[in-house]
């Protein structure tokens, strides 16, 4: 089983696991070994599943604005959880290949690894959805038909990125492309860099 094979399975877990109770506030049980590459996999999707509904829920045209504000300070805060997992399981990249020497010639990718990974787990999340909606028996057959339509897209995505995410392992792998990571350095969370929130300081 290569990478990307350990991973979509990894994913389609956390996402089963994550709707036998379809609730935003369910706890993580990471059924793999601590330091294991599967474990930091399901803890990314499930940051991602639970964010996918999240977003769900703030989208209600009569939720309380209490409660959407709430909710959006929840979201800000998964994204950065979610950015320290992308950086962190690159960091798993470095030190996996930190013995391999770039070719002279050597390429840089436009994205991390990891960063592509999330584009994975996001990917699952859209065919897992889209595979309920091309099957729901309340909706109408044109509604399933376009679902269905849809489905096949991503699933032809899945395949195209699953092969370029392998592809590009192998390219580190053999020198033949420069893995070099770049820290996120999201701004909106920082209370030094986010002018409202420091400017909110400096009236105190």
């Amino acid at each position: 089983m290569n990478f990307t094979e350990t991973a979509w399975k990894v994913f389609n877990q956390s996402i089963e696991d994550y709707h036998v109770l379809d609730d935003v506030n369910t706890l993580i049980n990471n059924p793999f070994d601590k330091d294991s590459l599967e474990r930091i996999l399901y803890a990314k999707n499930w940051i991602d599943t639970v964010q996918w509904h999240l977003e769900d829920i703030i989208r209600d045209e009569n939720i309380d604005p209490t409660e959407a504000l709430q909710l959006k300070r929840r979201i800000d805060a998964s994204n950065q959880q979610r950015t320290d997992l992308v950086e962190f399981i690159d960091s798993w990249f470095l030190k996996k290949f930190e013995n391999i020497t770039p070719k002279p010639d050597a390429k840089i990718n436009t994205e991390t690894p990891a960063w592509a990974v999330d584009r994975l787990s996001i990917l699952a999340l859209k065919v897992y959805h889209m595979s309920l909606e091309a099957n729901r028996e309340s909706a109408s057959e044109e509604h399933r038909s376009n679902c269905q339509a849809k489905l096949d897209v991503l699933l032809i995505q899945k395949e195209d990125l699953s092969t370029s995410i392998n592809q590009l392992l192998a390219d580190i792998e053999n020198g033949n492309v420069k893995m070099k990571v770049y820290k996120q350095m999201k701004m909106y969370n920082d209370e030094s860099l986010n002018p409202i929130l420091y400017q909110k300081g400096q009236q105190k």
